[in-house]
C-alpha cells in the first residue's frame, strides 16, 4: 500500500475517529449524553460516507447508512424525552 492519503481518505479517517469516540465515551460515561453520543456517531457517519462516495466500497456505504439511521433514530428520541422532561 503505496498510496499518498488523498482529501476523502484523510476525512474517512476523522469519521472512523468520531464513530471510535462516540463508542469509546459511551463505555467510559456512566451517564452519556445522547446528544454528544449520537452526534459524534451522525457526523462520523456522514464523514465517513464522504469518503466512501470517493472510494466506493459498496458494503461499507450501506453500513454508513444504517450508523446514520440509527444516530438520527438516537438524537430524535432524545430530543422528545427532552421535550417530555420541559
Amino acid at each position: 500500500m503505496s498510496e499518498a492519503l488523498d482529501l476523502a481518505t484523510l476525512v474517512g479517517f476523522v469519521g472512523m475517529a468520531c464513530i471510535i469516540a462516540a463508542y469509546a465515551y459511551l463505555t467510559w460515561k456512566d451517564d452519556p449524553n445522547p446528544f454528544v453520543l449520537h452526534g459524534t456517531n451522525l457526523i462520523g457517519a456522514a464523514l465517513l460516507t464522504v469518503s466512501l462516495l470517493v472510494h466506493t466500497n459498496w458494503p461499507s456505504l450501506v453500513l454508513e447508512g444504517f450508523w446514520a439511521a440509527i444516530a438520527l433514530w438516537g438524537l430524535a428520541k432524545a430530543v422528545r424525552e427532552r421535550r417530555s422532561r420541559s
